[in-house]
């Protein structure tokens, strides 16, 4: 057994004993990487080689769209903005069985568009509808799992954080392809949480909205296109040309500040709170950012995505089959890491395997942030499914039951995305961003 596959075992493993002792993630990668590097490097080549690892890995002007678009969404989880949402949501329902429910998954996928994180979807969207279907006489638990099972559509759904993570990993992936390659994808996964709540919400006899005249929809529209406006001009002006998706994380910042200041949902002195809240998640993502840059580094010195790839299509070489192994791998993986790490780790391992079976980059990265997705609302580690827990006032014991429905429609949500191409594809082809 050669030198760098000793190394190669000893990084995995020192990885995984630590995930399993509870070690923060970000000091888990940190750790481990840094074992390897001195193991095949002398200590002060390690030391140097590491430290320009974590500047290279945070050093992108693609990353600084991240701290802007978290700092947005912020702004406008504290600016009034979900229930306008809501509303809205409730409007397009109209009269079906469970149009909470229905509302629920739509405000969702509209928030989540916006602020593109599925955390603050679940915890604005929920908080507001919860007591609203407990007041028509919903089951909780049923009204937490369609809030949590529908909170990730925003992580497809553009902005997101999680494919511009994807696009500087993977190198010459444009983001506005990305971006509007997730729209289909994310809009499948909503839809098919929307026919599902409603098949449980006939059985449950939950009935639908009472009949809204016509100036009241047109009023309650209204009242939502500054909000949905966003998404326009940001996407618009990325897709056209006029400004980067850096800089139009940029532009949504001060558009959703603006905008919550003319609501007055937000004062002056809310504003620094609100910046540093983002500043400690842009912290975090940063940090991981950099130490997996390391860990990034040491297994394409050690080897192991090859090692990976040979053992993968040593399996097989049925294409189907391969990508069917890479997505249980992704979910079980998404069960217990965080997005983020996950990309960086598993990117380098698996995009060269798709590659070379004929997929795009850009199809497997809506895979890869589809399957990791589904990892935010599983256990052990899933952020929404605990900020759905906790604003729904449910236990992750007695609301997973209710989830796994929701769970086989997304599932075969992923399969679709996986096999049919055009579905990712499609709308970014006929841009012209392929």
């Amino acid at each position: 057994m050669s030198i760098a596959v000793q190394v190669a075992i000893v990084m995995v493993v020192l990885l995984v004993l630590m995930l399993a002792a509870g070690v923060p993630i970000g000091v888990a990668i940190g750790l481990s990487s840094a074992v390897s590097m001195i193991c095949m490097l002398p200590g002060n080549v390690a030391f140097a080689t590491s430290a320009q690892r974590i500047f290279a890995g945070s050093n992108s002007f693609s990353l600084i769209a991240i701290p802007f678009f978290i700092l947005a969404g912020n702004i406008m989880n504290n600016g009034g903005i979900a229930l306008r949402l809501v509303n809205c949501a409730k409007v397009i329902s109209g009269r079906m069985p469970g149009a909470l429910a229905q509302s629920n998954v739509i405000a969702n996928m509209l928030f989540g568009a916006i602020s593109g994180s599925g955390a603050a979807a679940a915890a604005a969207i929920g908080s507001t509808m919860g007591p609203l279907e407990e007041k028509e006489g919903y089951d909780k638990n049923y009204s937490a799992a369609v809030n949590i099972a529908s909170a990730p559509v925003g992580m497809l759904i553009p902005p997101s954080n999680t494919m511009i993570v994807y696009s500087t990993v993977a190198g010459s992936v444009s983001i506005s392809a990305l971006f509007m390659a997730g729209y289909v994808p994310g809009i499948i996964w909503g839809l098919g949480i929307i026919i599902l709540a409603t098949i449980t919400a006939k059985k449950l006899g939950y009935r639908g909205e009472e009949k809204v005249t016509p100036a009241i929809v047109a009023k309650t529209l209204w009242q939502a296109v500054p909000s949905l406006l966003m998404i326009v001009i940001v996407i618009g002006g990325i897709l056209n040309g006029v400004f980067t998706a850096t800089e139009g994380s940029a532009i949504a910042v001060v558009y959703a500040t603006g905008l919550s200041l003319f609501y007055r949902s937000i004062k002056l002195k809310d504003i620094p709170g609100i910046v540093l809240d983002s500043a400690k998640i842009t912290g975090t993502i940063t940090f991981m950012i950099g130490l997996s840059s390391i860990m990034s580094w040491a297994m394409a010195f050690t080897g192991i995505p090859d090692m990976v790839a040979q053992a993968v299509l040593g399996v097989t070489e049925n294409k189907i089959i391969i990508y069917l192994l890479i997505n249980v791998i992704l979910l079980f993986v998404g069960t217990f890491m965080d997005p983020t790490p996950a990309i960086l780790i598993f990117t380098p391992i698996f995009l060269p395997i798709c590659t070379s079976l004929g997929m795009n980059a850009v199809q497997f990265g809506i895979v890869l942030c589809y399957n990791l997705s589904v990892g935010t609302i599983t256990p052990p580690v899933g952020t929404i499914l605990f900020t759905g827990c906790k604003v729904g006032g449910v236990t992750i014991e007695s609301v997973i039951r209710h989830l796994l429905p929701y769970f086989v429609v997304i599932i075969i949500g992923l399969l679709l995305v996986t096999y049919v191409p055009v579905l990712s594809l499609g709308l970014p082809s006929a841009l012209g961003l392929l």
